[in-house]
């Protein structure tokens, strides 16, 4: 993985963080998803990257997101 990426949220459900990750486009940041689920019992997380110079930016709009 790209050293310039972060990891800046996870979620249970890839549902979730597909929702932030279209947040976060809507607002021109570019995210990447990674699942790491189990593909047959469906645990474990889908964690989103961005990159590090739009850390800051985004975990305000996460909080802003999660707020709702």
């Amino acid at each position: 993985m790209d050293s310039d990426l972060v990891h800046i949220y996870s979620a249970g459900q890839a549902y979730l963080a597909e929702l932030v990750r279209q947040m976060l486009s809507g607002h021109g940041i570019r995210s990447f998803l990674v699942n790491k689920q189990d593909s047959l019992y469906k645990f474990g997380d889908v964690e989103l990257y961005v990159h590090r110079d739009d850390v800051i930016r985004t975990k305000m709009l996460i909080r802003e997101f999660e707020k709702h």
